[in-house]
């Protein structure tokens, strides 16, 4: 009779064999999946300050610095429009015309006020003269006497104003045209023919000739670095070539409503080759403002709503997300007014694959020639 134990013991013992190899080969497999990294091979770019304060540009338009809103000195409607935008005015120029039929009335009836005045003052004036004979002959009293004076003078003063109505009629009649006042050109028609318009209702706009001025918008953010007298430098989009100096003259004293920004003006010398209506952009510096530095637009990205950089830790090779403040855009590059500084090793492509403390590797090359890289100046 065969022992069951001695007879199932080999089995038993490759069994037990079995499981603790088993076992062995996991826990390496374990510790091998413990112990793997990610490291990311990364494109770096090291700081570099520009060297350069904080540049302001603002683009705006050239106007002049005289803007007349002409308007019908009296009411009616408008008959005829004698110019259209773009044309040079003369003082004294026709602009446009209204309706003076009511105004010419106005003085065929003060004409007839005037003559039945006139008349009344003659005749009082016999009756004046009549009176003083007859008083001097003892005729008449004093009473009598005073009363032709007073008639007369009465007529006299019915006269003049007869005739100031006169004259105020004609007036409004002459105000029927519209006229130039000065030289320039006319930049914007308001009124046209057909359309009743009211005492002062600006119908041409004219442009005065002489000095030309750039007008620009300029946030609340910035106001504080324009001031009356600051020099600025104005390049035109229609000439690259041409550049002028300039100065701000006038600072708007409060926001507009709507965009919230201040109207600044700048003074331009004289030249022939700046238009009206020309689109310029106006560069001035910041006063008193730190050097900015400058990164790769590609090192650029969001988190949670706000601008942000990875930067490279070099002791442990790890990437961390900070926070900065731009100052202005360049080309392929962004300047940075706050969070990084000379020196900052940032990744410069590949942010989307960035998490924090991630491992990173920085090809040898790449190291060497990270600050020739990020050594140029924005211009």
């Amino acid at each position: 009779m065969f022992s069951l134990t001695a007879f199932n013991r080999p089995f038993i013992a490759h069994v037990l064999a079995t499981f603790a190899l088993t076992a062995v080969l996991s826990g390496c497999a374990e510790e091998k999946a413990e112990t793997k990294e990610i490291i990311r091979p990364v494109k770096v770019v090291e700081v570099a300050g520009t060297g350069e304060a904080r540049r302001l540009d603002y683009a705006g338009t050239v106007k002049a610095r005289t803007e007349m809103n002409l308007g019908f000195r009296v009411g009616g409607k408008i008959t005829e429009r004698l110019v259209n935008v773009g044309d040079r005015v003369k003082p004294g120029d026709f602009l446009a015309r209204i309706d003076s039929t009511d105004y010419e009335l106005a003085v065929t009836s003060a004409e007839a006020t005037l003559f039945a005045a006139e008349k009344q003052v003659q005749t009082t004036s016999l009756t004046k003269q009549r009176a003083e004979q007859l008083f001097t002959r003892s005729f008449s009293s004093k009473a009598e006497l005073d009363q032709a004076a007073l008639l007369y003078d009465q007529a006299v003063s019915t006269r003049d104003a007869a005739a100031s109505s006169l004259s105020q009629a004609k007036n409004q009649v002459a105000y029927a045209d519209l006229k130039s006042d000065q030289s320039g050109i006319v930049t914007a028609i308001n009124a046209d023919i057909g359309q009743v318009v009211s005492t002062g209702t600006p119908v041409v706009t004219v442009a005065v000739e002489g000095e030309k001025e750039i007008e620009v918008a300029v946030p609340e953010l910035d106001i504080i670095e324009f001031k009356p007298g600051k020099a600025v430098k104005a390049r035109f989009w229609s000439n690259d070539m041409l550049t002028l100096d300039g100065h701000v003259r006038e600072v708007s004293g409060s926001a507009e409503r709507q965009s919230r920004t201040f109207s600044v003006r700048i003074s331009l010398p004289s030249d022939p080759r700046v238009l009206l209506g020309m689109t310029a952009t106006i560069e001035a510096a910041a006063a008193n403002s730190e050097p900015l530095v400058a990164i790769p637009l590609s090192a650029l990205a969001r988190k949670d709503g706000k601008d942000i950089v990875w930067v490279v830790d070099r002791s442990a090779s790890t990437v961390h997300a900070r926070p900065v403040q731009l100052a202005d855009y360049a080309g392929d590059q962004v300047r940075v007014a706050e969070g990084l500084k000379p020196g900052d090793l940032v990744v410069a492509a590949g942010t989307q694959f960035m998490a924090e403390d991630l491992k990173v590797m920085l090809p040898i090359a790449e190291q060497q020639s990270a600050r020739a890289d990020t050594r140029e100046i924005i211009r």
